[in-house]
């Protein structure tokens, strides 16, 4: 006869799991608000502004339409950005893994432009752009696309020989070979790859909208520093970092669920 832990008012053990997480999620945000609160007390409120104003500038922004459509415009410029890299990354990974020739060719390349900061990446586009909205795609992809093509690479490499030549027994089609082999195994990586690009992107569209643009949270930020306004300067910084946040739960999502046979072969150990 095994012991069980007692359930609180003799809740099912579901329930009782899905509060466990939720409060594991909420946590370390109520903990990082009362901090900032009890900041907010002990100093002035220019520089650490009440919560309540703080929330009450940022459901101003989202309700109005006028400064939503710079949020907007932010998110596009990541998205347009990410899937730009992406694409061109992926692409460039299955080049170098297919050939050891154009590996030891691209590999240097590649390192070369990631050790470019963005601020500089910033600077050359303006100098070399004139359009606002091609002068930030082109910022984006060039900061994130060494990172996705490394990360692609990583994962086609990692792709398990003695699976890979099962399948060829197989004499599939090469759709049929990516579908039921190369996309199972790299989709992971790709995630990942996604999850961690997505905060570099967030930092870098930011400093190229505070230098090269006419509109966007970035280009807000620095009308709220100019004005010295602390509560702002938050409520815009918020619109992106829940923005990162939701995108980051979605990756999660697709994981969970593209990939939930791994928790039913872990319960069947």
């Amino acid at each position: 006869m095994s012991a069980t832990a007692p359930r609180p008012n003799g809740a099912p053990p579901g329930a009782v799991a899905a509060a466990r997480r939720y409060g594991e999620v909420v946590a370390p945000y109520l903990v990082l608000a009362a901090v900032w609160q009890l900041a907010a007390l002990a100093f002035p409120s220019y520089l650490f502004p009440p919560l309540d104003a703080v929330l009450a500038r940022f459901f101003a922004i989202v309700t109005s339409a006028k400064q939503f459509t710079d949020v907007l415009a932010t998110l596009w410029r990541i998205l347009a950005g990410l899937a730009g890299a992406f694409l061109i990354g992926g692409v460039i990974a299955f080049v170098m893994a297919q050939s050891r020739t154009m590996d030891r060719f691209l590999a240097p390349i590649l390192t070369f432009f990631q050790g470019i900061p963005a601020l500089s990446w910033v600077v050359f586009a303006i100098i070399w752009i004139h359009g606002i909205e091609l002068r930030i795609f082109v910022i984006m992809v060039m900061t994130t696309l060494p990172a996705f093509t490394f990360q692609i690479l990583g994962a086609l490499r990692a792709i398990s020989k003695d699976l890979f030549e099962m399948v060829l027994s197989f004499r599939p089609t090469r759709w049929g070979r990516f579908r039921v082999m190369v996309l199972p195994s790299i989709l992971p990586d790709i995630l990942t790859a996604w999850k961690v690009n997505l905060g570099n992107a967030s930092r870098v569209v930011v400093v190229a909208e505070l230098v090269g643009a006419t509109g966007g949270i970035g280009y807000e930020l620095l009308q709220q520093q100019q004005l010295f306004d602390m509560t702002g300067a938050l409520a815009w910084t918020l619109q992106l970092v829940f923005f990162v946040l939701l995108v980051q739960r979605l990756l999660a999502w697709i994981e969970t669920h593209a990939f939930r046979y791994r928790a039913a072969s872990e319960h069947s150990l």
